[in-house]
């Protein structure tokens, strides 16, 4: 592909290709068919098949934001502000969370690259998150965010990914469809110190998107 359907361009179809090429239909597929493999198309059922976007790789055997996975990338990602107020902690971290009246802050915030919506960020952080410029809080990833406040940052992360739907509300925001598939990436983050200081949830539209882990497999004694 030399850019000239774009970034997410629909190819001519079958027999359009067979008829410019002068190629039989048989080859044709098994063309189309190997630059699927390869990751250069992808074809969606009853509509054709279309150059593929960029795929974002979130590798989970680091340490890393939402935000920064991006810009590793070598994306340029815009962060949102959609809100920041304060609200409960949620009650299976209230035994452990830093802030130990129950109260804490949430922050909305709209991930985008290239202009377009790839995931919505809510996350439950500490209150002394209100002391930073709002500016600083609109622009900074979360973990920045933690580090500027504790002097330390985050120590710890536990992650866990599912599948759902997406709610009338999350369509909305993301400019999908309502019932569409989304990836839910969960993400409950501590200090050194073993505190809870960020619970976030991000709805991430998976055309564009995957998760990604390293192992290395330890023979028994």
């Amino acid at each position: 592909m030399n850019g000239a359907y774009g970034a997410a361009g629909k190819l001519p179809s079958e027999a359009q290709l067979c008829e410019r090429f002068g190629v039989s239909r048989i080859t044709v597929r098994q063309a189309l068919d190997r630059l699927e493999e390869e990751g250069t198309v992808e074809r969606k059922q009853g509509k054709g098949t279309y150059v593929a976007g960029k795929r974002v790789r979130h590798g989970l055997d680091a340490l890393r934001s939402f935000h920064d996975s991006l810009v590793l990338q070598g994306l340029t990602p815009e962060m949102r502000l959609l809100s920041l107020e304060r609200a409960a902690v949620p009650e299976h971290l209230r035994d452990r969370f830093v802030d130990r009246d129950g109260a804490c802050v949430l922050l909305r915030r709209l991930h985008l690259v290239d202009g377009k919506p790839i995931a919505l960020g809510a996350s439950y952080l500490p209150r002394a998150i209100e002391t930073l410029d709002r500016d600083v809080v609109a622009g900074q990833p979360n973990y920045a965010l933690l580090g500027a406040i504790n002097g330390k940052g985050v120590a710890h992360a536990d992650i866990a990914i599912r599948a759902e739907a997406a709610a009338a509300d999350v369509a909305r925001t993301l400019k999908v469809k309502t019932g569409s598939p989304l990836l839910v990436m969960t993400r409950t983050s501590a200090f050194p110190n073993g505190d809870c200081c960020d619970h976030s949830t991000f709805h991430i539209c998976p055309d564009r998107y995957e998760f990604f882990a390293s192992c290395t497999f330890q023979l028994g004694e």
